[in-house]
This record gives C-alpha cells, sequence and structure tokens, in this order.
C-alpha cells in the first residue's frame, strides 16, 4: 500500500502502447514514478534529488550514482524489444566531470528527460529492486 502525505499528489497511470500487443497498456507517469523512487532512496537513507525535471507525464529518467569520490555513473532504462523486460542499463561511468558533460548532452538531445542524482559512496542506487524497472 502506498502512503502519500498531505503535499502529495498522485496523477492517474498514462496509457502506453504495448509493443507486444499493439494496444495502450496502464504505466506510471514519470512524476509519480521520480517521487516514488526519491521516497525509496529516503527510506533507505540514501539521498536522491531531482537535478532536472522533465515531462511530468512522458519524460525519460536517466540516475546519476554520486559516490562522493570524483567518479560517478549515468544509469538509464532500456527496453528488450524482444523480451519485453526493461532494465537499467550503464550509459557512462568515470570521473564525474565526464559522467555531467555526457548528461548534458543527453539534456540537449531530449528536453523532456528527468535527472535524477544519488549520492552514495557505497554506490547503492536500488535500481535493481522489484518495482523500479
Amino acid at each position: 500500500m502506498l502512503l502519500l502525505d498531505k503535499n502529495t499528489h498522485a496523477t492517474p497511470p498514462a496509457r502506453r502502447p504495448d509493443p507486444k500487443a499493439g494496444t495502450m497498456t496502464v504505466g506510471l507517469v514519470t512524476s509519480f514514478w521520480v517521487q516514488a523512487y526519491l521516497t525509496r532512496l529516503r527510506l533507505r537513507d540514501i539521498q536522491g534529488f531531482v537535478v532536472a525535471h522533465g515531462d511530468n507525464n512522458a519524460g525519460a529518467v536517466l540516475v546519476k550514482i554520486n559516490t562522493l569520490d570524483g567518479c560517478a555513473a549515468a544509469l538509464q532504462r532500456s527496453f528488450d524489444l524482444m523480451s519485453g523486460d526493461r532494465k537499467w542499463i550503464e550509459l557512462v561511468a568515470g570521473q564525474e566531470g565526464e559522467v555531467d558533460a555526457a548528461i548534458t548532452r543527453q539534456r540537449e538531445f531530449d528536453p523532456d528527460l528527468w535527472v535524477i542524482e544519488v549520492e552514495d559512496r557505497q554506490g547503492r542506487h536500488l535500481l535493481d529492486e522489484p518495482g523500479l524497472q
């Protein structure tokens, strides 16, 4: 069960094309997914915040993992058309400045892109947990 505080407003699920069936399916709008993700991070005492606010309904999400030692990685969600699975893949990793430059290029290409920064010395991001694919 999802508990919302008095300042949180749930947005109804968006309808998106289902590539397997050629029909519309119900999925979470991006802003709702982002808020749920940030809440899950906060419950594990992991710092996470929105760096760039994309389209509320259908913006893609890029997650930057900052290990606070000068290094970082950026993950993006990928969709496997053959299996229908969604998974997070590494877009870029290395020195934080290089990762930031890659994120800037992605934002120039896709202005609807959300960027979430996660700060954790252990590199935890929780994206491999159920419900975050």
